[in-house]
């Protein structure tokens, strides 16, 4: 517990001199937004004690799932006219379709946009439709998709198979020793890859309807589009080897010399099957799972087929309709949702031993991994343990979930003996799991240990920026704070290579790169904590440059805001429209480094009380999470909720130190 309590105790060991003048009044303000804000974050519990917010993605997801529905034979159901009539609400003013609000258009997107919108007969000379092709064209056409849609639009007949890169599913024999295997991959790009290599091989043809087709989305004579990475030798030579290989792979393909293909599609559909099993869907991910039906059909699976049954139904789970509209989520976001939900409430002054806590303790107990995974497969000697992010993923544990559980888990204490002995055990194996995962670097990726073959990323069908899952400064400090509040030594080899990690990772204006969350604020503020967990002084020069950032990107109302478009240029870290969550996120990275009484501070948490709603939660309209940089991003719904009860207790906390009050309790009066 010790360890658990270190950034409260330097937080309220600070000086008071600058909230003086208005002392109690102000603790009483912050206090009362404290305790409704915990009020309304209760309330959102369900009733066997977790919290799941929304995950909002963007359309492409409900592109896709119209598209399978028409693979499907199930072109004729309402959900198709909702899903398209929210398309249409989605159409950006540029005429496009983006990867978040306020974005530019995505090719991608936009494509599988106007496909879908033209199937469910929206005609193409309707303004909406002209303005949409004349941004897709701008954007350099059909040409210009990723690979991924280009096999999508190959299924339905509006793109030649020739032309998709290649995804032989010879690779499944590709042994563990070699470079390039399937288990060098991300844990989510293999669950895509997979299946996507039985249907690039099988080649399902589902011919779309003569006004459905896009020949308009073609431009005339040489397309527009620049090979990736022309600007640097090493992309350059790698990118053209793999060139010539998937050359290579298409001629084989069209003299059909592929001996092994038989046994592949057996064993890719044999590596499929079981890791069905314990989980929302392959990988409890949105592309998996249809790429896993489309895959298993064209393998000849009949519709009623158990497995097909299965996972419709648990792609059905992901919609969410309102009025008449239906969106789909790429995922459920249940245990981080939890585990965030408890680390705010505890912050905020709830007892340990608070029933709903108790709760959320023993739902998240339930969901601990029990079995062996992918990793296993790869490393046996790895441990089984850890928490995945959905309500089932078994085989797919990571270090992000397992490092937030295990930070609320280890903060409470439960009354049953027996169940108390099972969080602690649930922790001792959660942390075990963690060690194991521990990269050489000294830091932590999300799904896998030593996945960072730069190479890989320019494979012909690497183009969704995700193929490996390297280290990161974000995941690394959740991991190196949880260590800490579990009393693991700072000066422990683990921990000190973590922490040099971190160390390395601050650029030259003091921030840190966010790889989860959005983006340069996520990342200091996670590598702030980290490092003062690790025993960093809050007033050393290092500290100091990253506070001095986070102040200077301050909105001139208070509050801090960064866009998904600092992924595509550094140059605007930092810059956006100001958020509930994001600000949270500033005022934890200046709590961390010293700073709770600056005028930067005050005026951060002003911007937070003035913009509570009356039932005492945030909205916050931008989005703030991550998925793929560049390529996919997320707004949880819940962000606005817990990350500003976070700050604004520990501000309380603060207050409460200066004035000599102690901080009102749950439930009692400031």
């Amino acid at each position: 517990m010790e360890g658990l309590m270190f950034q409260q105790q330097t937080l309220w060991k600070q000086p008071a001199s600058s909230v003086a003048d208005d002392g109690g009044a102000r603790l009483a303000r912050v206090g009362d937004a404290v305790d409704r804000a915990r009020r309304s974050l209760l309330s959102e519990q369900a009733e066997d004690g977790h919290w799941c917010g929304e995950l909002e993605g963007d359309t492409i997801l409900e592109s896709e799932y119209v598209l399978c529905l028409h693979f499907l034979g199930r072109s004729g159901e309402e959900r198709i006219r909702k899903a398209t009539s929210y398309l249409r609400r989605r159409q950006a003013e540029h005429g496009g379709w983006a990867n978040y609000p306020g974005g530019p258009a995505d090719v991608s997107a936009s494509v599988k946009a106007y496909v879908v919108l033209k199937l469910a007969g929206d005609e193409p000379e309707a303004p909406h439709m002209t303005h949409a092709r004349d941004r897709i064209l701008a954007l350099g056409g059909v040409d210009a998709c990723n690979s991924f849609t280009k096999i999508y639009l190959a299924i339905f007949g509006l793109y030649e198979w020739s032309r998709c890169p290649a995804v032989p599913p010879e690779m499944i024999f590709l042994p563990r020793w070699f470079y390039f295997n399937i288990y060098a991959m991300s844990a989510w790009t293999r669950t895509i890859v997979v299946p996507l290599a039985i249907i690039w091989a099988q080649k399902p043809s589902c011919p779309m309807p003569a006004a459905a087709r896009i020949p308009e989305l073609r431009l005339r004579g040489r397309s527009r589009v620049a090979p990736r990475g022309t600007k640097e030798l090493k992309a350059r030579l790698w990118g053209g080897f793999f060139r010539l290989l998937n050359a290579l792979n298409q001629t084989l393909e069209a003299l059909r010399l592929r001996p092994l293909r038989r046994r592949a599609l057996a064993a890719c559909e044999a590596w499929i099957l079981p890791r069905l099993e314990g989980s929302e869907g392959l990988g409890a991910i949105f592309p998996p799972i249809v790429n896993t039906l489309i895959a298993l059909r064209s393998l000849g699976y009949p519709l009623d087929h158990p497995v097909i049954r299965e996972q419709m139904r648990q792609l059905e789970a992901l919609e969410i309709e309102e009025g008449d509209t239906l969106r789909l989520q790429p995922c459920k976001s249940p245990v981080w949702d939890t585990a965030l939900a408890l680390d705010a409430l505890l912050a905020s002054g709830l007892e340990a031993d608070h029933p709903a806590l108790e709760q959320a303790a023993r739902w998240l107990l339930a969901r601990e991994v029990r079995r062996p995974g992918d990793r296993q497969i790869v490393d046996p000697a790895t441990p089984v343990g850890g928490w995945c992010f959905q309500y089932a993923n078994e085989p797919y544990p990571d270090s992000d979930d397992t490092a937030e559980v295990i930070k609320a888990l280890g903060r409470l204490r439960l009354g049953d003996p027996r169940q108390e002995l099972e969080r602690r055990g649930a922790v001792a194996r959660g942390m075990a799991w963690l060690r194991a995962m521990q990269n050489r670097d000294g830091g932590w990726g999300a799904f896998d240990r030593g996945c960072n073959k730069e190479i890989l990323t320019y494979v012909p069908f690497a183009d969704h920026n995700a193929m490996i899952d390297p280290s990161t400064c974000d995941i690394t400090a959740r991991v190196l704070e949880a260590f800490r509040g579990a009393g693991v030594d700072a000066g422990t080899p683990e921990l000190r290579r973590a922490a040099d990690f971190l160390r390395r990772g601050q650029e030259a204006d003091g921030s840190w790169y966010g790889r989860w969350g959005c983006n340069y604020l996520y990342g200091t503020w996670l590598a702030l904590q980290g490092l003062r967990a690790a025993g960093e002084a809050a007033d050393g020069e290092r500290l100091e440059r990253a506070a001095e950032w986070i102040r200077g990107c301050q909105n001139a109302a208070g509050g801090w805001g960064e866009l998904p478009w600092s992924y595509d240029d550094p140059g605007l870290k930092g810059q956006g429209p100001s958020t509930a969550a994001q600000t949270a996120w500033a005022l934890l990275g200046l709590f961390a480094a010293g700073d709770v009484a600056s005028a930067a501070v005050r005026k951060g948490v002003d911007y937070l009380l003035g913009r509570q709603r009356e039932d005492g939660a945030w909205e916050d309209e931008h989005w703030t999470g991550t998925g793929f940089p560049k390529v996919f991003y997320l707004r949880y719904h819940l962000y606005a909720t817990y990350f500003p009860l976070r700050a604004l207790a520990l501000y309380e906390g603060h207050l409460a130190a200066g004035t000599g009050r102690r901080a009102a309790g749950p439930g009692e009066p400031s």
